[in-house]
């Protein structure tokens, strides 16, 4: 989506990882790493910082530093705007303060419990559907599956989310969440930058069979 001397900016597919785990598949730091070799036709190891994450079924805008001090400078310090597709009628608008906890170190399942790290999400909704809304969220903290766990926690969790007791439909075998913004502060100009991509077309489908389209938004 953008490159310059000290920042680049991808779209994330769903079903790839942010960073390399146990399973070794495909993962965007590796991948942005050997774009990043062939281009300025480096040997070995380039330098690339993981400034952000996003869960492997979620697509979306990730930023990443090409070097320590634009890193430094990015980490903790982006504002994200994700869309999500949930089930139900939320209110118009609200915020989940509830702590997110890891129950059992030998899975990724997270739930609301007292013992857990302290967790904010805001949400508004943008469009309420027969049986689901199409949503607007925000978030003050970065716990892992935040967003897919609030709306649980609040009963409305998000369409396809199968981890967290929602079957998947006709287009989603994946949570219906995507990081649609980023604005940043450029770590060297200061300017303020928004990198904006756009749904990806299993979610635009499943909208569009409740009869909204976004693209006509």
């Amino acid at each position: 989506l953008y490159e310059d001397n000290h920042i680049i900016v991808a779209l994330k597919p769903v079903g790839i990882l942010s960073q390399e785990d146990y399973t070794k598949d495909p993962d965007m730091l590796s991948l942005i790493k050997e774009y990043l070799k062939e281009k300025y036709k480096k040997e070995g190891n380039v330098y690339l910082g993981l400034v952000m994450r996003l869960d492997r079924m979620t697509s979306g805008v990730m930023v990443f530093a090409k070097n320590s001090f634009a890193a430094s400078k990015l980490n903790g310090n982006m504002n994200k705007v994700y869309n999500a597709i949930v089930w139900g009628t939320p209110e118009a608008k609200g915020t989940i303060d509830a702590p997110i906890y890891r129950p059992d170190m030998g899975l990724t399942l997270r739930t609301v419990d007292p013992r857990g790290d302290y967790a904010i999400t805001h949400w508004k909704t943008i469009e309420q559907l027969e049986d689901k809304a199409f949503v607007e969220v925000k978030t003050e903290t970065g716990r892992t599956h935040q967003i897919r766990v609030h709306f649980d926690y609040i009963g409305h969790p998000l369409v396809g989310d199968e981890l967290y007791d929602s079957p998947e439909t006709e287009f989603l075998n994946h949570a219906a969440l995507h990081c649609r913004q980023i604005t940043i502060t450029h770590p060297i100009t200061l300017e303020e930058m928004t990198f904006v991509a756009s749904l990806p077309e299993d979610m635009k489908k499943e909208l569009e069979k409740s009869g909204f389209s976004v693209d006509k938004q």
